[in-house]
């Protein structure tokens, strides 16, 4: 019985010692067939993988082409290199009713965003405000039009006039556009063709919208402080809470809540010279002859934008032997101006189409009786001639009762600013 036991115990030592030198001699070989392997844990699965297992993930190329629209581009020119023709018109079709592309022009910024040399997304900016986004998805285009980020930052821009507004912000560093908002904010207090004056000061909180590290340009103005001969003029913006679903009802109004804006703007042009005024009596250029002169001329280089002065009606667009190309817009009690020599009208004028106050109406020129380019403006009252320069309009309405409270408390914080020229990163 015991050497039975003694048998068994030696053929089970001799099966062990067999068993160890097969996974000895399986690892040997292993190795040596496969000396690159590295041997790695999956710990959820807990199995073993090689690199030659895994594909390594390559994202794709991705390459952004930036320019501005030139003088002879069209939609097919900039998208032709990466579409075909039959694509560029069915997104032409597809964006007619946000933004056509035939209403692409010159001067205008865009983006091409290339995935392998293939087009995936367009981008047009329309204004400084939208742009045009075409995205394609393996040959589906999705359309829409979406607002331009900027980073925005507050700042406080302070100058003294020399000669003109322009001159005094490009001293104080920054661009025209600033100078054309401030003239609107104040269009109704005061002229800036024949108001402003040596040493005469402005001061204005104002956002200014920057791109790629760039100045782009500016928002809002949320406060101005202008002094024009020895006068010192004040606009607040208000964006009482209603704005966002009415945005409307937001203005400018000065200290005591009362509006900036008027019944008539105080010129339909906005930076020029007055070649000749309102009077009874001047020698006609022309017909070399005393006439009643009725209105203000306004010399300006041809093409130069004329607003209308006031909300209204066009009783008359057309041609007139001496007038040229003009326009006559009806406005509230008895109103009327009319605005003669333009070389061409705006798009879409034409009789009996409401106007707004600042409304682009056509274009300075010298058709009919002139000698120069210029507007000659004129204004009625009830059928009788009246002096624009001597006439006083009503201002638009307050703000209202129910949000004085948030408009005196936002003027307070908004003047200890101003006053103080403190730094505005708290502002942000």
């Amino acid at each position: 019985m015991e050497t039975t036991c003694q048998k068994k115990a030696m053929i089970e030592q001799f099966l062990f010692i067999k068993k160890l030198i097969s996974i000895v001699i399986f690892t040997a070989i292993f190795f040596t067939l496969w000396p690159d392997t590295i041997f790695a844990l999956n710990f959820d699965h807990k199995t073993l993988i090689t690199p030659q297992l895994i594909d390594p993930v390559i994202q794709p190329e991705i390459q952004i082409v930036k320019g501005v629209v030139k003088r002879s581009d069209t939609a097919t020119s900039l998208l032709k290199k990466y579409l075909p023709l039959k694509s560029i018109y069915e997104i032409d079709r597809q964006s007619r009713e946000i933004f056509s592309l035939t209403r692409i022009r010159q001067g205008q910024p865009y983006r091409l965003i290339l995935q392998e040399d293939t087009l995936i997304r367009f981008e047009y900016e329309i204004d400084r405000e939208d742009k045009l986004v075409v995205h394609n998805k393996n040959g589906t285009f999705l359309i829409n039009q979406e607002p331009i980020k900027y980073d925005v930052e507050l700042d406080i821009i302070t100058s003294t006039i020399s000669y003109s507004l322009f001159e005094a912000v490009k001293k104080a560093g920054e661009k025209n556009e600033l100078a054309l908002k401030l003239s609107d904010i104040f269009a109704w207090d005061i002229d800036f063709i024949r108001d402003i004056q040596s040493g005469d000061q402005f001061k204005v909180l104002v956002e200014k919208r920057y791109k790629d590290g760039k100045l782009a340009g500016y928002g809002k103005i949320l406060a101005a402080f202008f002094t024009n001969k020895g006068t010192l003029f004040k606009a607040f913006l208000h964006q009482p809470e209603s704005y966002q679903d009415a945005p409307g009802t937001s203005g400018y109004y000065d200290e005591n809540g009362k509006s900036l804006q008027k019944a008539f703007l105080k010129a339909p042009l906005t930076f020029s010279r007055i070649s000749s005024k309102f009077t009874k009596k001047r020698f006609h250029p022309i017909f070399k002859e005393n006439r009643p002169h009725h209105g203000i001329d306004y010399a300006a280089p041809r093409g130069t934008p004329i607003k209308t002065v006031g909300d209204g009606t066009i009783l008359q667009a057309g041609y007139n032997k001496g007038r040229g190309n003009y326009i006559t817009i009806r406005h509230y009690n008895g109103y009327i101006t009319s605005y003669y020599h333009m070389c061409r009208f705006a798009k879409g004028m034409k009789k009996n189409r409401q106007v707004l106050q600042g409304d682009l109406i056509g274009y300075v020129g010298m058709t009919g009786y002139a000698t120069g380019p210029h507007l000659c403006f004129r204004m009625k009252k009830n059928g009788r001639p009246v002096n624009p320069l001597k006439y006083k309009a009503p201002s638009a309405k307050p703000v209202k009762s129910e949000e004085m409270e948030q408009f005196i408390a936002n003027t307070i914080q908004l003047s200890k600013r101003m006053l103080t020229k403190q730094t505005l990163a708290s502002l942000k």
